[in-house]
């Protein structure tokens, strides 16, 4: 399954880079689990950050990059079979998480509860 990893990513950090970053490595960290269980693990952020840079993106929360961080999750969420949700306050991932549930796409909010992972 192509499975969305939705949690944290600019939500608490302010846009400090650095918070952010350490976000990205906690959103990509049950990425090789999902992997290795014959899943396809995807964030937005990895899809959303080069197309905003591409586009000209300069600041964090400017209007291109509002322009593309969620819709990029929404049209991922035409493609995906399943969500995980990572633990944290994050408008964008509730929003993943709700747009799946209306999709029927399944989420689960443990890696251990998803179909095929040890």
């Amino acid at each position: 399954m192509l499975i969305l990893i939705a949690g944290p990513y600019r939500s608490g950090t302010g846009d400090d880079p650095e918070r952010m970053a350490e976000n990205l490595k906690r959103l990509e960290a049950p990425s090789h689990a999902l992997f290795k269980a014959g899943h396809v693990p995807m964030i937005g952020e990895w899809v959303a950050l080069p197309v905003w840079h591409a586009a000209g993106g300069e600041r964090v929360g400017d209007d291109l990059y509002e322009e593309i961080f969620h819709p990029v999750a929404g049209r991922l969420l035409q493609l995906c079979e399943g969500v995980l949700r990572l633990p944290g306050k994050s408008k964008g991932a509730d929003n993943d998480v709700r747009i799946a549930t209306e999709r029927g796409i399944p989420v689960w909010h443990r890696l251990e509860d998803v179909p095929g992972v040890v």
